[in-house]
């Protein structure tokens, strides 16, 4: 099948992938009485009085924003706003198929930073959470950091957290069947924008000590030109002893590579300078940083894409759905760090020790349990 020809002829077909239904069936007067005008004005009143009974009698307590601007979209760049939709669909579509969880497109036609921290402020109050999607950084950063400040409903930005989440979730699981302790581990990722800084920073905070970040340069380190701010931040917890270097010279004597980068920047020979029982999870799209035959030719013993075509596929599908289903059913006001590592546990914890081997360290992202096992981590993060 040509994916491509297929794909275009469906959404041509399709003419986008949502519609609005509605729940309850509108064919007498009475129905329409109890829908619409004179019944609806009891619930508003109700609200009016205590806005918090809105999860109560709308769509809030249940639905999502899906919200881009159209300047990282998929692996095609800054396309815009209206060559964004048919992701955005498709992610609400997703959030629908997956979690149960209502969710609307709206790609907005700026990108600048403040007209859209302010726009989705606005727009907030018709909805229970924010889940913000292919947004460059590193403007990415500063908009989820002010949102999550300015509202009080769940901003998530998945092609940061929803991405940390699955791949530590691997790593978990890598680490069972290798052997290799965290503490010991020296972890590169290769990719230092707003997925490959959000790995990072998870890494950390789940107990990693020793993690090098990488961009097309290069070792990032004190010297580096040309770093944003979110880089040189992460220097404060990231290659502690300021090493310099190529990818090549990061590599070497690491046990765990992570790319969120750019297709054949790795080479067998850094694979075979990694040490023993490598883990490599190559996640640039279509074509990852190094084949995972390639990989395993070179000495990898654990290795990952982002692609469903090959084992150990990074597919964030298995963490998003579920991140906002336990976020909606708990009333989170926001998305904490301990609810990121409750998620990857929870993942993990679905490969038992018995399925547990090289070519399976992840849940499918068909498993019917991974939503459920996710959205109960993060609702025992809020009880707790």
């Amino acid at each position: 099948m040509d994916i491509a020809q297929e794909s275009l002829r469906l959404h041509e077909e399709w003419q986008g992938k949502l519609d609005t239904v509605p729940k309850m069936e509108i064919k007498t007067r009475e129905d329409l009485a109890l829908a619409y005008t004179p019944g609806v004005a009891e619930p508003c009143k109700k609200i009016a009085a205590d806005p918090a009974l809105a999860y109560t009698y709308t769509q809030k307590a249940n639905t999502i924003a899906v919200v881009s601007d159209g300047s990282a979209v998929l692996g095609l760049g800054n396309i815009g706003p209206l060559a964004a939709m048919p992701v955005m669909e498709g992610k609400c579509a997703l959030f629908k198929a997956f979690g149960n969880v209502n969710a609307v497109p709206i790609c907005l036609d700026t990108q600048d930073v403040d007209e859209i921290v302010e726009t989705v402020k606005r727009l907030a109050p018709a909805f229970g959470g924010i889940n913000l999607e292919d947004i460059s950084a590193p403007r990415c950063f500063e908009i989820e950091n002010r949102l999550i400040d300015e509202l009080d409903i769940p901003v998530f930005h998945d092609d940061q957290h929803g991405t940390a989440i699955v791949v530590l979730s691997g790593v978990i699981n890598a680490l069972r069947l290798t052997g290799k302790k965290k503490e010991e581990c020296r972890v590169i990722v290769n990719g230092a924008g707003s997925a490959g800084i959000a790995i990072a920073k998870l890494m950390l905070s789940y107990g990693f000590k020793n993690l090098i970040l990488c961009d097309k340069c290069g070792i990032i380190c004190s010297k580096s030109e040309g770093t944003t701010d979110a880089q040189r931040a992460m220097l404060k917890v990231t290659n502690l002893a300021d090493e310099e270097g190529s990818l090549s010279d990061a590599m070497r004597g690491a046990d765990i590579f992570v790319g969120v980068s750019a297709p054949n920047i790795v080479s067998e020979e850094m694979v075979s300078s990694m040490n023993d029982d490598a883990i490599l999870f190559a996640m640039a799209n279509p074509v990852p940083e190094i084949y995972p035959d390639v990989a395993r030719r070179a000495g990898a013993r654990v290795v990952g894409t982002g692609r469903s075509d090959f084992p150990n596929q990074i597919n964030n599908v298995v963490a998003f759905p579920g991140i906002f289903k336990g976020a909606l059913e708990a009333r989170a006001t926001r998305i904490t760090n301990d609810m990121k590592l409750a998620a990857a546990s929870a993942l993990a914890a679905l490969v038992s020790d018995e399925e547990l081997c090289e070519d399976f360290i992840m849940p499918e992202p068909f498993d019917p349990r991974a939503v459920e096992a996710v959205a109960a981590a993060v609702r025992n993060c809020v009880a707790d």
